[in-house]
């Protein structure tokens, strides 16, 4: 006999998922039921004895058997939460990774005066969520936030008007720097950085969902720096700072591509992992 009670469907669907290769099967089950819901954690967690309707059996089922195909549960459930604001996701843009709120940890470290009037340009913004969410700590600062996607600008857009930033932050379509003029104080950007021979070694929900645009920075994971490291010095101003995202092994070749171009690197950032994580580097000239 089917146990069709919430404490019933979630064992099952924690198990499907844990089949799956999910280590958060559990975690992401009530998640789900969530969804379906409406029901926050807490509530989901006091009522295994609920009952579902057949409408809501058949809604848990289909969404667990997307995150059964590994399909990423911000995809599913259209959004992720990142430096505690919630944003909107769509397959045109990256899931928010906690390991790049080392990011912002890393700016706010470097801005003295919170207050202050800062013009900040975000390369390869996504989502919006770093420039997005600086802003958010920043009162009196402006950003800008330049993709080659023009999907991905309707997101970051759309993001910004939900958190109330609409009125300080601008978007851009702009291969890199090419369209692009200003003198910028903070400049952040979080580039496609994975090899081409990496990506096999890439989780299901990455490889899979995610868009390779926003991913693949060429046979060496390079190049997406070399082509970055011109225009940083072009359009920071003299004593203003960059913050690169990298992968945990670039610390040293991403110092040397910003250093070819005149911006010496101040400091390596480490996520919660102790794995270097952020570039911050200055343009002195």
């Amino acid at each position: 006999m089917i146990d069709d009670t919430l404490g019933g469907l979630l064992a099952a669907a924690a198990g499907r998922l844990d089949a799956a290769g999910i280590d958060s099967a559990r975690l992401d089950a009530r998640l789900l039921a969530s969804e379906v819901l409406g029901w926050d954690q807490a509530r989901i967690l006091s009522h295994p004895e609920q009952s579902l309707s057949p409408e809501q059996h058949h809604a848990l089922d289909t969404l667990v058997t997307r995150r059964e195909a590994r399909e990423p549960l911000a995809a599913i459930t259209g959004r992720a939460e990142f430096w505690s604001l919630d944003f909107t996701i769509t397959k045109d843009v990256l899931v928010p990774r906690p390991d790049s709120e080392t990011l912002i940890e890393a700016v706010l470290a470097s801005v003295p005066d919170k207050g202050a009037g800062l013009e900040i340009a975000d390369f390869g913004t996504g989502s919006g969520c770093l420039i997005l969410s600086l802003l958010s700590e920043l009162p009196k600062a402006r950003g800008l936030g330049i993709d080659v996607s023009s999907a991905a600008l309707g997101v970051a857009k759309g993001n910004a008007e939900r958190l109330g930033l609409s009125g300080r932050a601008r978007f851009q379509l702009s291969n890199w720097d090419a369209d692009v003029d200003g003198n910028f104080d903070l400049i952040v950007t979080n580039p496609p950085y994975i090899a081409n021979a990496d990506f096999l070694g890439l989780a299901p929900e990455v490889a899979r969902f995610e868009p390779r645009l926003a991913l693949s920075g060429g046979g060496g994971g390079l190049d997406c720096y070399q082509a970055l490291a011109p225009g940083l010095r072009r359009v920071l101003k003299t004593g203003g700072r960059a913050y690169l995202e990298i992968g945990a092994t670039q610390a040293s070749s991403v110092g040397d591509i910003l250093h070819g171009h005149g911006l010496q690197t101040l400091r390596v950032h480490k996520d919660l992992s102790g794995l270097d994580r952020v570039v911050e580097a200055v343009n002195k000239n």
